[in-house]
């Protein structure tokens, strides 16, 4: 969705799920997607980061150079890449039904488009009839 338009206003359109409609799977894919998408998910990792090395110094019990801590950051790299592609399969997801939606309401679009051409046709052709229809008839007074 994107983020620059209200998400109140996407809620309406046709082509987006509601809550309610979304399996487990996707509302955990948007939820992972928001929560560390956010600057509160950046600075807590930073704030988390700064802790652990002020309070594992040499004397805590995860000693310098920090093997446990290693293995954690190591951890969630290899998750994030995963949950950064289930994000991006989820934005793909609505940015297909949101094409497709565009696409059949231009199809709609097009057939209105050329039956008002056509009646605007009929009309004209209408109104030269009678126009030269009053002109033959003044004409012949």
């Amino acid at each position: 969705m994107p983020e620059s338009v209200e998400p109140s206003l996407w809620a309406k359109h046709p082509a987006i799920s509601t809550e309610h409609n979304l399996t487990t799977g996707q509302k955990a894919a948007d939820a992972l997607r928001n929560g560390m998408g956010s600057w509160p998910f950046v600075l807590s990792a930073v704030g988390f980061l700064a802790a652990w090395v002020s309070f594992n110094r040499n004397t805590g019990f995860d000693k310098y150079p920090f093997i446990l801590l290693n293995l954690v950051l190591s951890c969630v790299a290899a998750l994030q890449g995963a949950i950064l592609l289930i994000a991006a399969k989820r934005q793909d997801q609505i940015a297909s039904q949101l094409a497709l939606h565009d696409y059949e309401t231009n199809i709609e679009a097009d057939e209105i488009i050329k039956n008002v051409h056509a009646l605007t046709v009929e009309i004209h052709q209408m109104m030269r009839a009678q126009v030269e229809a009053t002109a033959l008839k003044d004409h012949s007074l």
